[in-house]
């Protein structure tokens, strides 16, 4: 693969316990070469609550009954669950611009694109990182950089359970509500599965005009380094 190419892992339901081991031997091995190509690993996570660096305990509600995890991405306490699709590009940023706000702005970017094409006016909000539509969150962004390659990444609700949100202060913003495609599109019964296709496929569409990149699709993680590789030390 060129360093065009963005590899496409779409890799189902993981543990965030899994998934953030899986990120970070991927982002070691892209920082110490063996890994010569971009990654975006496409997947869901079982309930779970995690705490960016500027995360305040205040902002998590209620905890009981969901794992709380504290993690290295930028940014405040989240939601991950079941109908979310959850993005963690593994990004060599001296292949595109070595500007962390140039990288934010293009996740929100290829957000919009994504929702732009299934019929959703996606929008920034200037006081805050993400998406939003129609004045309502959804999509969060929380990344990580260590010598100029991400991980972490972001979360748009596609059939989200939005009640979960109760359990927190979404990203820290009081009064924020959030909502999903599913919402936003009036979707419901046979339509979700259909809908989460189309979600997929929009988002890795606008990462590639996004970025400029071409994505290749593997079936699951086995070409992007096995994801049992214990974490990278950081």
């Amino acid at each position: 693969m060129s360093a065009s190419t963005l590899q496409v892992v779409q890799a189902g339901l993981v543990p965030y316990a899994e998934a953030l081991a899986w990120q970070r031997a991927l982002a070691h091995a892209r920082i110490t070469g063996p890994l010569e190509h971009d990654v975006m690993l496409l997947l869901e996570h079982p309930a779970v609550v995690t705490l960016g660096r500027t995360a305040r305990s205040a902002h998590v509600l209620r905890p009981k009954g969901v794992e709380v995890v504290e993690v290295e991405r930028g940014g405040d306490v989240t939601f991950h669950g079941p109908g979310q699709l959850v993005g963690y590009p593994i990004i060599d940023l001296s292949g595109h611009r070595r500007d962390l706000h140039w990288y934010l702005r293009a996740l929100e970017q290829a957000l919009i694109a994504a929702l732009a094409e299934l019929g959703i006016p996606g929008e920034r909000n200037p006081s805050y990182t993400g998406v939003w539509a129609r004045g309502r969150k959804i999509a969060s962004i929380g990344v990580h950089v260590r010598q100029w390659v991400t991980w972490h990444g972001f979360a748009l609700n596609v059939t989200t359970d939005l009640a979960e949100f109760e359990r927190i202060i979404p990203c820290g913003i009081p009064g924020v509500v959030m909502t999903s495609l599913e919402r936003e599109r009036q979707a419901c019964g046979t339509e979700t599965r259909a809908l989460w296709d189309a979600a997929v496929g929009a988002v890795v569409r606008g990462f590639e005009a996004t970025f400029r990149v071409t994505a290749r699709s593997s079936p699951d993680g086995a070409s992007a380094l096995d994801p049992r590789l214990p974490a990278a030390t950081s």
